[in-house]
């Protein structure tokens, strides 16, 4: 007798294209590419593919390009807003998610050019419309920056 594995209430990949139905932000200030292991009002893995043709990269720095640290946490804000918008299931006709505040932020090690970043973001706390997240971006198996940050729905 074989069992079959437990199907998934809610799909665990998000693609670019249902980020950009999940979030207002477009390019070049879109910083997440896919997202994966999502799990509602819970946690979900942002991923950032880094090119060395960011705009960011021309001034920062010449020579020896590295990802400004506040767009790393911009990313991590970005993940956790693909997790609220299709947890609380938000039209963003009409609302948009926005930080609220950001604590406890570390910068570990520099992001280059063809790294892969994965956004690792988890729910501290959540009531109506407000999130909690605790962040992690990660290159391989190295920490490069982590953040507690909050966020909210917000009638626009």
């Amino acid at each position: 007798m074989s069992r079959k594995a437990p199907v998934s209430e809610a799909p665990s990949e998000i693609d670019i294209t249902e980020i950009l139905a999940l979030i207002p932000h477009r390019y070049p200030f879109l910083l997440v590419d896919r997202c994966e292991d999502y799990v509602p009002h819970t946690s979900i893995v942002g991923i950032k593919c880094v090119t060395a043709n960011e705009p960011f990269f021309q001034g920062h720095f010449p020579g020896y390009p590295v990802m400004p640290g506040v767009l790393i946490v911009e990313a991590l804000a970005q993940t956790g807003a693909v997790l609220m918008s299709k947890s609380l299931n938000v039209d963003v006709r009409g609302k948009a998610i926005f930080f609220m505040s950001l604590d406890n932020c570390r910068f570990r090690t520099p992001v280059r050019p063809g790294a892969v970043i994965r956004l690792v973001v988890e729910v501290l706390r959540a009531r109506s419309d407000i999130f909690k997240f605790k962040g992690r971006a990660l290159v391989g198996d190295k920490v490069c920056a982590e953040a507690e940050f909050a966020a909210m729905v917000v009638e626009t």
